[in-house]
């Protein structure tokens, strides 16, 4: 009989046997029981027995199915350090397997199912890893997305994440729309493990995709970003779908925009919306959305320190990453956490503005990029737009836009120009709009700011709006 090495996770394997004929995943429409998801995790256990060993990391390559899903949760149960590499670009993935001292790798994108390699993994291995090793804890190795610069490694241990979910708590079905890879992802799958939900994954993130899946699999969670769901409302998708099962909506990654959260609600009436935080450093943090129609939240939780200096989040939490392997660690030495999120403060609630480093400044005017994107996104015709600070060497910088149309129009500029001016202060209106053929948001639903002409640069830390557990 299958026993987890990595004995601290015991209780995982022993909730996943004990659902048995539940439905654990559905992955681009095959079901898989709980009993059959534990038979793929013993035939991967024994798969990389004689591969992996205590301690080694192994990357886990390639889209998010059950069978990617078995081999990284063998990996935890053998004590192994898992590396999922699934919507980070190719480009970037030989420097992340060196970063991680990956010496071993499962990859599930090619046309034979899976592959196995052995690789160099290229100098000694990490303090950090070396740690974990000898406390004999499985590891995860996160990569942030990169849009500072090379992607941070990003070092947790594994029980410390999982555990947050071990309390028995409500099921759902669950649609995830963040990938292994993701903070949110992992955190998607393991509450829903942990609580003998069903995972429904899907090959395509596109609306009419989603929401075909939401009707036809009954999905009562959908976490998600503002992006998509600005998307969503803009093309009318929603209309085409049988959405009644729907009971929440959580949104994160960015911030959301009062209009587009209004404009939801008015949709889809029968939903509860709830606005998630998290940060690949410390995980997903208990929040509490003010109103379901609201941009305000609470964080909250036991031992969660939370504190705004100077209008920037600073948080503590009980848990969190051991650390990064390519750069110094962002926490203090009381383990406080600079998010770099501008936020504004109402009693015990706050609103998040954005980055910090996002912020354009016109001639010592603060323009945060989330509101200009809501009028311009609410102007007609738009499918998406994106806002950033252009140098300029009078004022500083000045706002810039692209825009990605959702038809050809006339003069779509000097439109949006005029809807700009009526509808914002002066230094708030863009004096550079440029036109997109294509999306301007990530493969994780996000959208993304040009930042090679700001005067500032992101901070080292990456921060994510994430799904957080109803």
């Amino acid at each position: 009989m299958f026993t987890p090495e990595a004995t601290r996770l015991r209780w995982l394997w022993q909730r996943i046997c004990s659902f048995d004929r539940r439905v654990a995943v559905i992955w681009d429409g095959h079901s898989l029981s709980y009993g059959e998801l534990a038979g793929r995790i013993e035939l991967w256990s024994s798969r990389l027995n004689d591969r992996v060993g205590v301690g080694e990391p192994c990357a886990v390559v390639g889209d998010d199915t059950a069978d990617a899903c078995a081999a990284m949760l063998a990996l935890l149960f053998r004590g192994a350090v898992a590396v999922p590499l699934c919507s980070l670009p190719l480009r970037l993935h030989d420097r992340c397997l060196t970063t991680a001292r990956v010496s071993q790798v499962v990859n599930f994108t090619g046309e034979a199912g899976w592959q196995y390699c052995r690789r160099d993994p290229g100098s000694a291995p990490h303090p950090l890893l070396e740690e974990l090793n000898r406390r004999g804890a499985a590891g995860i190795v996160l990569f942030t997305s990169g849009s500072s610069g090379d992607p941070k490694a990003v070092v947790w241990d594994a029980e410390k994440l999982i555990a947050k979910h071990k309390d028995r708590h409500k099921t759902y079905t669950t649609l995830s729309m963040l990938r292994l890879d993701h903070i949110g992802g992992l955190n998607t799958l393991f509450h829903t493990l942990c609580g003998g939900g069903t995972l429904v994954v899907t090959r395509s993130l596109k609306p009419a995709a989603v929401l075909d899946a939401v009707q036809r699999y009954r999905v009562q969670l959908l976490p998600t970003t503002p992006t998509f769901l600005r998307m969503m409302l803009i093309s009318r998708t929603f209309e085409q779908f049988d959405l009644s099962s729907l009971e929440l909506i959580t949104y994160g990654t960015e911030p959301m925009s009062p209009g587009t959260l209004e404009d939801l609600c008015a949709a889809l009436p029968h939903v509860r919306f709830k606005q998630t935080y998290g940060l690949s450093e410390i995980g997903i943090l208990p929040t509490q959305s003010t109103r379901s129609d609201s941009v305000w939240l609470r964080l909250g939780g036991d031992d969660l320190g939370i504190r705004v200096v100077n209008g920037t989040l600073w948080v503590r939490a009980p848990d969190s990453m051991l650390g990064y392997l390519n750069a110094a660690s962002p926490l203090d030495a009381d383990g406080w956490l600079n998010t770099q999120d501008a936020v504004e403060v109402e009693g015990d609630a706050i609103r998040i503005l954005g980055r910090r480093s996002e912020i354009i400044n016109v001639g010592g005017e603060k323009v945060y990029p989330a509101e200009v994107e809501e009028v311009i996104t609410r102007a007609g015709n738009v499918q998406e737009a994106i806002v950033y600070g252009q140098r300029n060497p009078i004022t500083g910088q000045v706002v810039a836009a692209k825009v990605r149309l959702i038809q050809a129009e006339a003069q779509p500029q000097r439109r949006i120009m005029e809807i700009c001016r009526a509808r914002l202060a002066p230094h708030q209106v863009p004096m550079i709009i440029d036109f997109a053929d294509g999306p301007l948001h990530n493969e994780r639903g996000k959208t993304v700011r040009r930042k090679g002409n700001q005067s500032q640069h992101a901070p080292a830390d990456e921060n994510e709006f994430s799904e957080d557990s109803p």
